[in-house]
């Protein structure tokens, strides 16, 4: 283990997707008697342990670990939903006496922790009604410049293909005459200041690349095919969170036979790259101060 210059009692481990962050972890709660609490948006969800990288029976034996696969897939948990369970999840380790090691790749996971969580205001079911008809006569593309015109840091931070956050974006920039992202920004930390430490794994970019290639062939030869399939037959919206799991759409698609299963791989692979550049950007540009690994 790389040498961290203090000893918090929480430690906040991010990076991009197939960086190593869940072993690198592992070792360190192992090291420290620690408990790990997941901050990946997808972990969360059940039934697709394999194609989302969440922990294996081994490694969840090893040290205690919280919030990994105890949601339904039919459910849509939201931030303030994960950090109230994070923070219950962090209040029962301290009081154990433990330290936790907080760990994932879900950016606003981790700024809800250290900048807290905006209050905003209810938005009218009108107003969220009139959002989606724009969007759906629009089309993402022109629904986000116009979203840029009301909160350009919204337009730019939220990904591609992430509707309900595009809606609630502009839903809130219109009913209540102020950005969400001005709200987001006026906020207290959910974690005192010296209490906790950040860590960003930052990999070369080749070296995170091709570990995002190599990993969705070892996630199909583990399970990951059949995680999807059994979750298929439930039937389930398509614009569930679960469900935009990355390679999960391409898989399915390979299931319902419109495309081969090299196919498939590729087009997840390409993706689950551009998903890991951006990560890498968010993180460079939010999370500065943090140590890099």
């Amino acid at each position: 283990m790389e040498s961290l210059d203090i000893a918090p009692r929480i430690w906040l481990i991010a990076g991009p997707t197939a960086s190593g962050k869940s072993a690198f972890a592992l070792r360190l709660a192992q090291e420290i008697g620690g408990e790990i609490i997941n901050a990946d948006s997808m972990q969360i969800y059940a039934g697709l342990r394999v194609l989302t990288a969440g922990p294996s029976p081994d490694e969840a034996a090893a040290v205690p670990h919280h919030l990994f696969g105890t949601v339904d897939a039919a459910q849509s948990w939201s931030v303030g939903k994960w950090l109230e369970a994070a923070m219950i999840a962090l209040r029962d380790i301290d009081h154990r006496g433990k330290p936790a090691v907080v760990v994932g790749g879900t950016g606003l996971y981790f700024r809800a922790l250290t900048h807290g969580l905006a209050d905003v205001p209810a938005v009218s079911e009108t107003q969220r009604e009139i959002s989606g008809l724009l969007y759906a006569a629009q089309g993402e593309a022109e629904f986000r410049e116009d979203l840029r015109k009301l909160d350009p840091e919204a337009a730019d931070r939220i990904e591609i293909g992430d509707r309900q956050r595009l809606l609630r974006a502009h839903a809130v920039a219109v009913a209540t005459g102020r950005s969400l992202t001005e709200w987001q920004n006026d906020t207290r930390p959910s974690l005192a200041p010296g209490t906790w430490k950040g860590v960003v794994l930052d990999p070369p970019r080749a070296d995170l690349y091709a570990r995002c290639d190599a990993r969705l062939g070892v996630m199909v030869q583990n399970g990951a095919l059949e995680e999807v399939a059994a979750m298929e037959a439930r039937g389930l919206n398509p614009a569930l969170p679960a469900l935009k799991a990355l390679g999960y759409r391409e898989l399915a698609a390979h299931l319902r036979g419109e495309t081969s299963l090299d196919a498939a791989l590729d087009a997840a692979r390409q993706e689950t790259r551009r998903y890991a550049k951006r990560q890498l950007t968010w993180f460079r540009n939010q999370t500065p101060d943090w140590q890099r690994v």
